[in-house]
């Protein structure tokens, strides 16, 4: 394994942001045009027009992982379990970062379902253009953080998922948001008060998703990958992430089959709780041992 000092970028981290920003910001517009003009093929094949935009997605989100390995040459470190190329996934993911999203994309090249990945999302960020239109075409779960809207729309696209028999990686960032100090400091407190293990290094998921996802794709759901990440240095922006002053980071998944979890919702509730504390322990001893598995 490298030292620090060898991590360290040879560039001017702007510079590559300069050349290879207005290169992603480009092809992402230009990847909605060809999503718009999809629309044509939707009244005569429902299945070509969800192909069109999954092999759309899968060649801009390709274009990402190019610059994440061949141009900032970024040095990712995978661990954990293996798990079959083919199954139907939900993805639990801790989040400090937007880079947290092409990193999972480095999770997904090797089993070649880029295309497939459906992510929990902002209601807000379907009226971005860019990512957030594209998002529009590939039946990701858009939330308002009222439950009561939330879940019809979640049981909408779940029933449409099912009813088309289509490939599907969900991911999920279950804190519900992105970890800073001040949400830390927050997350403690409300542990503190009831008297539950209070996290350092993430925050309580919030589990209704979790659940709603468990029991409504429960007839095709193969397996929950629990998946840590963590980053060598400062926790990356996205800017840093695309300009390349992130030189390593580490994905660490943990593999459970559908068929072994539990059924009540109390019971999935506790289950990803767990989950939780178990990457909050493996993220401590990442900051003391640089490694995420256990016999660092």
């Amino acid at each position: 394994m490298q030292s620090p000092t060898q991590l360290r970028p040879k560039h001017d981290p702007r510079l590559r942001v300069a050349w290879t920003g207005p290169i992603l910001a480009g092809t992402v517009l230009a990847a909605n045009s060809l999503q718009v003009m999809t629309l044509g093929l939707r009244p005569l094949s429902k299945a070509a027009f969800r192909r069109a935009n999954r092999e759309i997605a899968n060649a801009w989100w390709t274009l990402c992982t190019v610059v994440t390995e061949r141009v900032n040459k970024i040095d990712i470190q995978r661990s954990g379990d293996e798990f079959p190329a083919d199954e139907n996934a939900l993805v639990v993911v801790n989040h400090q970062t937007m880079a947290d999203i092409p990193a999972l994309f480095e999770l997904a090249v090797p089993k070649k379902r880029l295309g497939d990945m459906k992510w929990f999302v902002k209601d807000s960020i379907k009226y971005l253009p860019g990512a957030g239109w594209g998002m529009l075409f590939l039946d990701c779960i858009f939330l308002q953080r009222d439950w009561a809207k939330d879940k019809k729309r979640i049981d909408r696209t779940f029933r449409h998922l099912l009813d088309s028999h289509l490939p599907f990686w969900i991911i999920s960032f279950s804190e519900g948001t992105r970890l800073t100090p001040e949400r830390l400091a927050k997350t403690c407190a409300f542990a503190a008060e009831r008297g539950i293990p209070e996290p350092q290094h993430t925050l309580l998921p919030r589990p209704r998703g979790f659940v709603a996802t468990v029991q409504g794709l429960e007839s095709r759901l193969d397996a929950v990958y629990d998946v840590t990440i963590a980053y060598d240095g400062p926790t990356p922006s996205l800017f840093d992430f695309v300009g390349g002053s992130c030189r390593r980071f580490h994905l660490h998944v943990n593999r459970y089959p559908a068929a072994e979890l539990p059924r009540g919702q109390d019971q999935l509730a506790s289950w990803l709780r767990q989950r939780f504390r178990d990457k909050d322990a493996r993220l401590a001893r990442f900051k003391q041992t640089g490694s995420l598995t256990e016999k660092a």
